[in-house]
């Protein structure tokens, strides 16, 4: 991979293993088996949270190696539970809902009977099913 380009490169590595191996980033090979995913996740989120690239690809090496070498060391310091980096992870968080008064319709009183049935055969909280 010495002579393609950095974006050709790139196309080419598919593991968590071969971002670490090209961008010579030192790591545990017990940490990137469980946290593979993980890692490839949170080095993508700080890619686009970086914004623009420098032009020289140099530059843009040190940037990817930069944040690669981040991301790992995020799941060495802690783990896929703490770092929380897919959303499957937030979705037993507690969450917030507002339901506004107006949208709680009221459904309207039955002739007979409470139950909302409308008086269809003999309701069981009708009048004559109380009284027996």
């Amino acid at each position: 991979m010495d002579d393609l380009t950095l974006n050709e490169a790139l196309e080419e590595l598919e593991s968590a293993e071969d971002f670490l191996n090209y961008f010579g980033v030192a790591f545990d090979p017990a940490v990137v088996h469980v946290n593979r995913l993980h890692i490839l996740q949170r080095y993508h989120n700080y890619l686009a949270q970086a914004g623009a690239l420098p032009e020289a690809e140099a530059a843009q090496r040190a940037v990817y190696t930069s944040w690669l070498g981040r991301a790992y060391q995020d799941f060495v310091e802690s783990d896929a539970l703490s770092e929380k980096v897919f959303k499957v992870f937030h979705m037993h968080e507690p969450q917030t809902a507002f339901v506004p008064l107006a949208s709680i319709a009221l459904a309207p009183a039955a002739t007979t009977g409470g139950c909302g049935c409308g008086g269809k055969g003999v309701c069981h909280s009708s009048a004559a099913a109380l009284d027996s």
